[in-house]
């Protein structure tokens, strides 16, 4: 008996599969879900709980990394311009602390605290 492929396991678990989990099983399925979330940033639990819908946290968040990584999505950054939504999701990451030393973080951070994306994930926060 094989293993099945990770596209086979998403389809299984989900009702209806929407097309970012699509495009992180298919990614998988050419690398492997360890590969696929060191390039995420991301736990390779996390992967694993996604492609079977079993993932208890903020799948929204997960779906603006894989939109960014790997199907081109982009926003339009208040200081940077245009920007993949992963990177969007690292940088609002980064800035929910402040660090100097760094010009370009100093003006992320600041670019960040002012666009309505950081400010929406601020909101959701208990």
């Amino acid at each position: 008996m094989s293993t099945p492929t990770c596209m086979e396991t998403s389809r299984a678990a989900w009702t209806e599969l929407p097309d970012w989990v699509e495009a992180l099983a298919r990614k998988c399925d050419q690398q492997s879900q360890a590969a696929v979330a060191r390039e995420l940033q991301r736990s390779p639990s996390l992967v694993n709980l996604v492609l079977k819908a079993r993932y208890p946290g903020d799948l929204a968040s997960v779906e603006e990394l894989v939109r960014g990584a790997f199907m081109n999505g982009m926003v339009a950054c208040p200081a940077l311009g245009p920007l993949r939504q992963d990177e969007c999701v690292h940088w609002r990451e980064k800035a929910r602390k402040f660090q100097s030393g760094n010009p370009l973080r100093t003006r992320m951070y600041r670019a960040c605290q002012g666009c309505p994306r950081f400010q929406g994930e601020a909101n959701d926060q208990p």
